[in-house]
């Protein structure tokens, strides 16, 4: 027998798309089922959801669910790592003062666009939206609420809220405060630094949990297409768009000033500190989108984490404490955008003239007042907050619940933008910036491969970075690979 080799054709396989583009597909699918799910209505005499709606709120709440039950050890863990890792950086406090600062400067820019659109469009004139909707909010912002809410109340910094349940009985709902936690952390990490040899093992134990705890959140990101749809459909459903209606011009004014600094004033200040903003706008854009339809600056930590280090080359041992930091207090949507915008709203349907010292009153509530909102979360805490700084009627925050969530959407997805922003920038000027890795290219997942416990493997990145040359040298498909780093 002659020893023939048959050539055998490859299989054409179908390229799956890239998780930015799943994302955008799942934003679309989401808007299309959750208009379908608004026309099918609600069901029965007590007009309960229907079927899809339903599903919908199951897997968006589920989807969420899952990023917050990883925020806890996330927080922990990191930053007690990076305390433990600062032990050999000589300029830690810089890095936390500057942090600090610029924190501070990106506030009061987005606060002085706030109150510019507020004066010139004056969104509160000539509304149509009904006085009867007046109502005084049942929770308020505090400056004491800070100071409160960095003492940790117990050892997890848990809280714990009763609530009416079936039959009079009464339900507990189990919620964790952010800022404790790090503050926790913060303690945990310096008496370990302080005890030296001996709290080696707990530190190693720390640095591998923490790796663990990564792996498990780089499987909960894979979820976000499917997290997308659920999110989006069910705020469709629960809100629809009717409801801009009266408070068109005020929600227009909201957009506008969270574009002008999402796409004007972030990329100056990428330009200004030497950063390609559209290498920062492909880095941070994983976070962006799912901060968007998740609503929440926690919820979407750990991706913002995750694009910080991965994507925008921050050290993990600085990002570990600049991230969660910024979630909790680094709000130029919630906090400056939308509190300055609204006040003015407030004044001009209650006809209320403010002064100068007004103005000055919003814009030192934006950049300080964040903090003192940390601890008790939501932008109409914050709104009530200057408010009450300004001396306007509380009663003015019923005008605007009705096209919150629609505004919430917005602001999230801003705030997630600075708070990935201001740690690039701040290790770009402190010389501690991946440059190579920021400037690198996005791998289909979106984000960069990196041979890294914890985020992909070896193999996981050789097939990401192989499946890109595939695609860019042979788009007919054609080529063999031959192994996951191979290439023929």
């Amino acid at each position: 027998m002659s020893a023939q080799t048959a050539e055998v054709k490859p299989k054409r396989r179908i390229p799956l798309p890239s998780f930015g583009v799943q994302v955008v597909l799942g934003l679309f699918l989401g808007l299309i089922l959750g208009f379908v799910a608004l026309q099918i209505g609600p069901v029965g005499e007590e007009a309960e959801p229907n079927w899809l709606a339903v599903t919908l709120q199951t897997i968006g709440g589920t989807f969420v669910t899952l990023l917050r039950t990883i925020v806890p050890p996330l927080i922990v863990l990191a930053v007690i790592s990076s305390i433990a890792n600062l032990r050999n950086v000589t300029n830690a406090a810089r890095l936390a003062w500057k942090t600090l600062l610029w924190f501070a400067i990106t506030a009061l820019i987005a606060v002085a666009i706030g109150i510019a659109l507020g004066l010139g469009i004056r969104p509160g004139l000539n509304s149509a939206v009904d006085e009867s909707t007046l109502s005084e909010p049942s929770s308020q912002g505090s400056w004491l609420a800070f100071i409160e809410s960095i003492v940790p109340a117990n050892f997890l910094g848990l809280a714990a809220d009763t609530y009416p349940a079936d039959e009079g009985s009464l339900g507990v709902s189990l919620s964790f405060n952010a800022l404790q936690l790090i503050v926790i952390a913060i303690v945990l990490g310096i008496a370990a630094v302080k005890v030296g040899k001996q709290a080696e093992p707990f530190i190693k134990f720390t640095e591998s949990t923490l790796q663990v705890v990564l792996k498990v959140l780089w499987w909960v990101i894979r979820l976000a297409p499917i997290g997308t749809v659920g999110l989006l459909g069910n705020a469709v459903y629960s809100y629809g768009w009717g409801t801009i209606g009266a408070l068109g011009k005020y929600t227009l004014t909201i957009y506008i000033g969270l574009a002008l600094v999402l796409f004007v004033v972030y990329p100056i200040l990428s330009l200004v500190n030497g950063l390609s903003p559209i290498k920062y706008f492909s880095g941070v854009w994983p976070a962006v989108q799912l901060g968007f339809v998740s609503r929440s600056s926690m919820g979407t930590m750990p991706v913002t984490q995750r694009v910080t280090e991965q994507n925008l080359g921050v050290p993990r041992y600085y990002s570990a404490f600049a991230v969660p930091f910024g979630a909790t207090t680094k709000m130029d949507g919630c906090a400056a955008i939308y509190p300055a915008i609204s006040a003015i709203f407030v004044a001009q349907f209650t006809n209320t003239e403010l002064s100068i010292t007004s103005y000055l009153l919003i814009a030192f509530v934006s950049v300080i007042g964040s903090a003192a909102t940390a601890g008790t979360t939501g932008a109409t805490v914050m709104l009530t907050l200057t408010l009450s700084t300004v001396g306007l009627p509380l009663e003015g925050v019923g005008l605007l619940l009705a096209v919150d969530p629609i505004l919430d959407m917005g602001r999230t997805a801003v705030n997630v933008a600075g708070q990935a922003l201001v740690p690039a920038i701040v290790a770009k000027r402190e010389g501690i910036l991946d440059l190579v890795r920021f400037n690198a290219r996005r791998g289909p997942s979106g984000f960069v491969p990196v041979d890294e416990p914890g985020t992909l493997s070896a193999e996981e990145a050789a097939a990401e970075a192989a499946t890109e040359d595939a695609e860019e040298n042979d788009p007919e498909g054609e080529r063999v690979t031959v192994g996951t780093a191979s290439k023929s």
